[in-house]
């Protein structure tokens, strides 16, 4: 008992001092507090400032003479002064009844210089580097700077630009900032290897992907420039490739880029793992929507049982089902395809299921990056608008569309939640590029009515003001021509996805040192799209074309032919110039090329029905028609074939009947081995060919790549075979030979060059089949029109 009463006693003695030392603790330490937040002083006083004036650093903070604060109100004071990015140091101490604030002014940039640049523009490295004129300076800035100048020459391909810097002291804490640049040599592609790849040659991709291996025309195409972005891009066009061929497993493995500094040259190897190729198993639709029909969709989709497996079909059939159903009144509609593999028999079978869809609206469409472009430019190629249902097929639509308009480096289209659980924003990033192009060029032609040498100078807009117009101002000729044109195109005409344009166009030629001509006309056109393949166009044109024999010619009554040997015929219709001619026409165009450069696979078709006689002196009907199918026969070969076929017929009518200048000429697209016009009805008496009112023309051939010469040249080798007749004839004043269908045939070898002055072909043909009077032109050289 005594012992627990001295253990109470001795916890009451504890207690009782903690009781008394505690609260003594806590006093003391709420006074310190108290006094902490309670600091007063009686004046701020500011020192180190330069250029900044010291009532304007005291408004930037929040302590007051007279006035309570805290150590976090002196915090806050350090961080707005940093903020305003004016000082390098700032430090803030209360002495006595004066809060002292000193600071470090940055130095301020009197000017940015840039020297020994040639490649690049001191407006283009001005726009890169974040130094600027009247702004602060900083060591840290300055680095980065440097950086992204490299950076620049980095992306037109001189990575071994090297950049020092200096700082010029002006006084008054004022700058100048130098960079001395050493551009170097341009830095090239040795090589682009391609590992794993079996299916495909290692030409066939390095065609698919835009880095190509330095050349001698790299300095032109600029197209070897090595960039990680392309890199990364060029993955995915190998990948579309692949996948729209039946390589459902295909993947890059890796793309890697390796720079020699010896030789500043890169070596890409891209290392792809093929897989398998695959067919289309079962294909079927299936609808969780009670009234939507699967089976009665199948109809719509471009996916086939036994075919190729292509992603691009698959991608359509999803559009094609979402658009029929949202057609229906399901505007949420959702097409989710189900692909299962069969490893044994390599068929992949594809089930389409639709879904109601989450409910979801767009709330805003926010555009970012396009400094240049209009905004309404950017949205018109959006099927849908603020308010409408989200669809992400017609999204992806939408991008595809702004992606095809050329204007845009890159294009990014992203969501973030919006102000409802309901609704999204639309976010398009767009990267715009340089839309407007001068080019002078020189060419040489052995066909046509411009045989010869010609120069050509152009001026060229494809984003005409932001408004995403095409304008075009052109002048050139040759020997023996002058042309003359003024192209303009608005491609949505009030409001509408029609392209409504004109041209005015001023033409001169000189045939045979014989007669001249003179043509000034102009066209005003419209073009509407009916699906993605088909297009239509209707036009009105009209144009005046003027006629003169040469002065030497000196033709007479009783020698019309004169000393120029020229056919009565066509002195006939000299004698009618001026002649007006005043026509509609309405063309229709179908074309499912893969690649327009470099077509090997789809068809591209034309027609067009010309209706000349509203008002004018013409009267005719010309019906004109051409089609041409690209087919790939060896992969492996990288080998293409082609055939293609037209025709064509002119009737006219009225009291005046069909000029000669109406009737259709042979050209090399026509048939080659033969000169221009150089077939067809004739003139016993002075051997011109007069033209026909009908022909038709055919012709096979075989493309590949030429052995040993490097892809990045872009020469391709032809074999051919055509075939054509020119025949019929409406004039009448003189006796014609060869008016009858009579079938002409050549055989010939020809070598392709997409040149960075455009496609460039050679052709050498042998008739095989000809009549007497024909003209025969065996080497063909000029620019290729392959549509």
């Amino acid at each position: 008992m005594k012992a627990a009463s001295k253990f109470l006693s001795a916890a009451s003695a504890v207690t009782l001092s903690a009781a008394m030392v505690v609260p003594g603790a806590l006093a003391v330490q709420f006074v310190a507090t108290s006094a902490a937040e309670a600091a007063v002083v009686s004046r701020v006083e500011v020192s180190g400032n330069q250029r900044i004036d010291a009532e304007t650093i005291r408004n930037y903070i929040t302590i007051k003479p007279g006035k309570a604060f805290s150590s976090s109100d002196i915090d806050g004071a350090v961080k707005a002064l940093f903020g305003t990015g004016l000082f390098s140091d700032v430090q803030i101490n209360q002495v006595g009844p004066t809060l002292v604030v000193k600071v470090a002014e940055y130095q301020v940039v009197n000017q940015v210089l840039f020297q020994n640049n040639k490649k690049l523009k001191d407006n283009a490295l001005a726009a890169a580097v974040q130094l600027k004129p009247r702004g602060t300076f900083s060591q840290a800035t300055l680095d980065a700077d440097v950086e992204s100048v490299k950076a620049a020459y980095k992306r037109i391909g001189r990575d071994d630009v090297t950049v020092t810097t200096q700082v010029m002291q002006l006084g008054d804490n004022r700058v100048n900032v130098v960079f001395n640049i050493a551009e170097g040599d341009r830095t090239q592609i040795a090589a682009i290897n391609f590992v794993g790849n079996s299916a495909y040659s290692s030409r066939r991709l390095s065609d698919i992907i835009n880095t190509k291996r330095s050349s001698w025309v790299s300095f032109i195409l600029r197209d070897d420039v090595y960039d990680d972005d392309k890199l990364r891009a060029d993955q995915e066009l190998l990948r579309r490739f692949y996948y729209n061929h039946g390589y459902a497993d295909f993947q890059v493995v890796s793309a890697v880029g390796e720079l020699d500094s010896a030789t500043n040259k890169y070596t890409v190897t891209i290392t792809v793992q093929e897989g398998d190729r695959y067919t289309f198993g079962d294909v079927s639709v299936e609808s969780t929507i009670p009234e939507v029909d699967g089976k009665s969709l199948e109809s719509v989709i471009e996916t086939h049982k036994g075919d190729v497996y292509n992603a691009k079909n698959v991608e359509d059939s999803i559009i094609a089902l979402t658009e029929k159903v949202a057609g229906s009144g399901y505007a949420f509609a959702q097409v989710t395809p189900r692909g299962d593999r069969n490893f044994e028999n390599h068929t992949i079978s594809v089930v389409y299921t639709i879904d109601q869809g989450t409910k979801a609206y767009i709330e805003r469409i926010e555009i970012r990056g396009n400094d240049r472009t209009r905004d309404y430019v950017i949205r018109r190629e959006f099927d849908v608008s603020e308010g409408d249902a989200f669809n992400q097929v017609l999204i992806q639509r939408a991008k595809k569309r702004l992606e095809n308009l050329n204007y845009f480096e890159k294009v990014d289209i992203s969501t973030v939640p919006g102000s409802q659980p309901d609704q999204v924003v639309l976010v398009v990033d767009v990267v715009e590029k340089s839309t407007g192009e001068f080019s002078v060029g020189a060419g040489y032609s052995t066909g046509g009515d411009t045989a010869g040498p010609s120069v050509e100078g152009s001026v060229t807009e494809r984003n005409f003001l932001g408004r995403g117009q095409f304008i075009k101002l052109s002048a050139g000729g040759g020997k023996n021509s002058r042309d003359y044109s003024l192209s303009f195109t608005e491609p949505y005409f009030l409001g509408r996805r029609i392209a409504a344009g004109f041209d005015i166009f001023k033409s001169t030629r000189e045939y045979n040192n014989n007669y001249d001509s003179d043509t000034t006309g102009a066209t005003i056109r419209f073009g509407l799209p009916i699906t993605d393949s088909i297009s239509t166009q209707l036009a009105y044109n009209i144009s005046q074309e003027k006629y003169k024999v040469d002065d030497g010619c000196n033709p007479t009554d009783s020698d019309p032919s004169g000393t120029c040997d020229i056919s009565t015929a066509i002195l006939d219709g000299i004698e009618q110039s001026p002649w007006i001619k005043s026509s509609v026409s309405l063309g229709l165009v179908y074309n499912t090329i893969d690649d327009m450069k470099n077509p090997h696979e789809g068809i591209y078709a034309t027609t067009t029905v010309e209706v000349a006689g509203l008002g004018g002196d013409a009267k005719f009907v010309k019906v004109t028609g051409r089609g041409s199918v690209y087919q790939t026969l060896s992969e492996s070969l990288d080998l293409v074939g082609l055939v293609s076929g037209g025709a064509g017929h002119v009737e006219g009518y009225g009291s005046d009947g069909l000029r000669i200048f109406d009737q259709f000429q042979s050209t090399d697209r026509m048939i080659r081995g033969f000169a221009y016009g150089g077939i067809g009805p004739v003139d016993p008496l002075t051997g011109d060919h007069l033209g026909g009112t009908t022909y038709f023309n055919a012709s096979a051939e075989a493309q590949f790549p030429l052995p040993v010469v490097p892809e990045s040249f872009g020469l391709r080798g032809a074999v051919f075979a055509d075939a054509a007749t020119l025949y019929g004839s409406k004039v009448t004043s003189v006796a014609q030979e060869s008016t009858d269908m009579q079938l002409r045939a050549s055989v010939g070898v020809g070598l392709m060059w997409a040149s960075p002055f455009g496609p460039i072909r050679i052709d050498y043909a042998i008739p095989v089949k000809k009549e007497a009077r024909d003209d025969v032109q065996e080497f063909n050289f000029g620019i290729s029109t392959r549509f």
